[in-house]
């Protein structure tokens, strides 16, 4: 199906009463075929401000009580019922949804002003962040780079002020952890954490890649002079030669990050199965698929464009 026409699919279904009634239902659940996925991919496709505002007020409305506003470390933190799957945000879906919503106008701070403090209270010593709460409780805690980044991406792109104190060592530290990994390397060994991270894929959601690290690294040194080491530059270019053709980035492959999914069965109890799938993620990840938004953020930052003004 061409891009355009399930773009509109998907505008389609998020104007439905299905598409409220299954944000009613869990604002996240099931994978990936729920609202929360047909709006974060209209994000990465630039198309948020075409997301009906009916599915944007009522995501947001849930946001509201659905989660518990603390992540919990400890088993005594959660309340008693709490479903763990349903009811607790990792700090990629905290990150994801605050930098979608501030994308569709929502003044995310005033509706949901448990979030933007979330990002920061979560930052371990090494700079980052991890959705395994096991991490927050060990004699050396180590962060996770995919935990992190969402998190540094919403502080530092989704505002309409300037940054505070608070938040500029929290953007500081959250970069220096990711160049002293060089984006995808251990600190320790200097070997690559994961061989994907080398491919640049599309859609992302909470996926990373070495041009979603870099992208964010070379915008904080917009900001603030941050430092990255020109080897690391260099490297980060040669890795996106190998999908760079004439007219910008191309996919190797469909990105299906995951098959599985928590679901809901008709009584309303909820079990892990098998995830589906919409036409939007097919039309907009495929094998030899030139990525336009991938394209954009590359030619933001590649270090021919260091210091120039954007």
């Amino acid at each position: 199906m061409p891009l355009d026409r399930a773009i509109e699919r998907s505008l389609r279904y998020l104007s439905s009463q299905e598409a409220l009634a299954s944000l009613e239902r869990d604002p996240y659940w099931p994978k990936w075929d729920s609202p929360w996925w047909h709006m974060l991919l209209l994000y990465e496709l630039g198309s948020a401000k075409k997301i009906p505002a009916a599915a944007v007020g009522k995501l947001t409305k849930v946001l509201k009580n659905h989660y518990l506003p603390i992540f919990p470390v400890r088993a005594e933190e959660v309340p008693a019922g709490i479903d763990p799957y349903r009811r607790i945000a990792c700090h990629c879906a905290v990150g994801s949804a605050y930098q979608l919503l501030y994308a569709c106008g929502v003044d995310v701070d005033k509706e949901l002003p448990w979030m933007r403090p979330w990002f920061l209270r979560y930052q371990l010593p090494d700079g980052g962040l991890n959705c395994d709460e096991a991490a927050y409780t060990r004699t050396v805690p180590k962060s996770s780079i995919v935990s992190t980044l969402p998190c540094l991406e919403a502080v530092l792109f989704c505002r309409e002020r300037p940054l505070t104190g608070e938040e500029t060592a929290f953007l500081d530290k959250g970069a220096a952890y990711l160049a002293a990994h060089g984006l995808f390397r251990g600190v320790s060994t200097g070997k690559i954490i994961n061989q994907d991270w080398l491919e640049v894929r599309f859609p992302r959601f909470y996926d990373y890649d070495f041009l979603r690290g870099f992208y964010f690294l070379a915008r904080w040194r917009e900001h603030s002079g941050f430092h990255i080491p020109p080897a690391l530059s260099e490297e980060v270019a040669e890795l996106m030669s190998r999908q760079l053709g004439p007219e910008g980035v191309t996919l190797k492959r469909y990105n299906l990050i995951d098959k599985r999914s928590y679901n809901p069965d008709p009584k309303g109890n909820w079990a892990m199965g098998g995830a589906s799938e919409f036409e939007l993620m097919k039309a907009a990840s495929y094998t030899g698929r030139l990525c336009q938004p991938l394209t954009e953020q590359w030619n933001e930052v590649k270090p021919e464009n260091a210091g120039r003004p954007r």
